[in-house]
């Protein structure tokens, strides 16, 4: 028999029918209120669901949402009671009735694999964590799936590799790095320059696809993209060769870049808005990234679910960030259409699940009603990945495209300023 449960985004209840009733029974009519990865979602910060999730709990589980998105699961209280007094595990065991430590550690995992299934129904195939097992005692609806031993205990490829060690990284990170003392330094941050305002002139100037200029010294298909790697040289370089926009790689274990190249760059003068390249999986990332120095961050949807991306768009707006928001199929280009708020979306050309590239990737995911739908909201495709010559440059250009992410085709370049130049076909630089 189905069961309808009602789930709490930020403001708003958000049904989701589950054909298993004994899970209905398992976690009950709960609302799932949503924190952003251990500390409460900014109650400002207005999330409306953009749509309605049909859950079969018979499909194969993948950890795609981190348990500590979860404030609590409880209906009656309300975000700003939560705020005033946030709860503690014993207020969240009263909510949920149960009597111990290990009951509240099932119905966590139990919740904690639900939001599975609704990253699954939005077709994300990217799991957040490592698969757990059910906690000592556990019995309900899925408990065939265990017993038949349907989850991969492994990566099953490399962006979740990179994704699994993120998560981490990133709680680490935290620990060192507390988001009040995030919360201060971004109050006391030189305000952000504009990102999408860059492109768009740079656009009308040249009359090409604006250049986002990456700073990479590796990546984990190409290896060494650059011996004598200088953040700051490089940047520079971009600069005067023409660049709108800059793209920095922050990841350290995949790409050997840093967050110290990105504040580097800014205390250096570079001028260029700077995108702060990461895989973000938690809303501390996005103050993180602003209190080093970013005017905007990547947002990759196939590790978000289309709640996470509207959240964490908000979340940047409210930081003064831009949010590039990368697609790479027909699936995430239609989420991506589908979320309010978004000005800037990337087709990346290449597969971060299995590093394959096809340029003509941007041209198939840009005809038709996305494309009709792109234009009418006024949309900045960016072209990402697979551009190494001005007929790249143009392909992408006829497509639809009005700014381009190069990185490996200008970097490796000796001088990367004579590069950008040999990319675009004449010298697109102010001088």
């Amino acid at each position: 028999m189905d069961a309808l449960v009602p789930v709490q985004s930020a403001g708003q209840r958000l049904p989701v029918r589950l054909v298993s009733a004994s899970l209905h029974r398992c976690i009950g009519s709960v609302s799932i209120r949503r924190s952003v990865s251990g500390f409460a979602m900014d109650t400002r910060i207005s999330s409306r669901a953009p749509s309605q999730f049909t859950i079969r709990s018979q499909q194969v589980p993948h950890r795609l949402l981190p348990p500590l998105w979860l404030k609590f699961i409880a209906s009656s209280v309300s975000f700003d009671s939560m705020k005033k007094n946030p709860l503690t595990k014993s207020d969240l065991k009263e909510s949920l009735g149960v009597a111990s430590s290990s009951d509240l550690r099932i119905k966590e995992w139990e919740v904690d694999m639900y939001q599975n299934e609704l990253a699954i129904s939005q077709g994300i195939r990217i799991r957040r964590k490592p698969p757990s097992k059910a906690p000592l005692g556990y019995t309900g609806p899925f408990e065939l799936r265990l017993l038949n031993g349907q989850v991969a205990d492994s990566p099953s490829n490399i962006l979740e590799e990179i994704t699994w060690f993120k998560d981490q990284e990133v709680s680490r990170m935290k620990e060192l790095n507390p988001l009040e003392a995030l919360k201060k330094a971004v109050e006391n941050a030189p305000p952000t320059r504009d990102f999408v305002g860059a492109l768009r002139t740079a656009h009308q100037r040249t009359g090409f696809p604006g250049l986002i200029a990456e700073v990479k010294k590796a990546s984990p298909s190409r290896g060494i993209l650059k011996e004598n790697f200088d953040p700051v040289e490089i940047a520079q370089a971009y600069e005067r060769g023409g660049a709108a926009c800059l793209s920095v790689l922050t990841d350290q274990k995949y790409f050997k870049g840093g967050f110290e190249n990105l504040e580097a760059i800014r205390s250096a003068g570079v001028k260029c808005p700077l995108l702060c390249k990461e895989f973000v999986v938690d809303p501390w990332q996005i103050y993180y990234a602003r209190a080093k120095g970013a005017d905007a961050v990547l947002l990759i949807a196939a590790i978000l679910t289309d709640l996470e991306i509207t959240y964490l768009l908000k979340l940047s707006k409210k930081l003064g960030l831009a949010a590039l928001v990368e697609v790479h199929d027909e699936r995430e280009m239609g989420r991506a259409l589908g979320i309010e708020g978004i000005e800037l979306v990337g087709i990346n050309n290449r597969s971060l699940e299995t590093f394959k590239v096809d340029i003509s990737n941007t041209k198939k995911l840009l005809e038709g009603e996305h494309g009709r739908q792109i234009r009418e909201k006024d949309m900045i495709v960016v072209g990402e990945s697979c551009l190494f010559t001005p007929d790249d440059i143009a392909y992408v250009q006829d497509a639809g495209v009005k700014a381009v992410l190069v990185g490996e085709s200008i970097v490796k370049q000796n001088d990367p300023e004579k590069g950008i130049a040999g990319l675009f076909g004449k010298n697109i630089s102010q001088t």
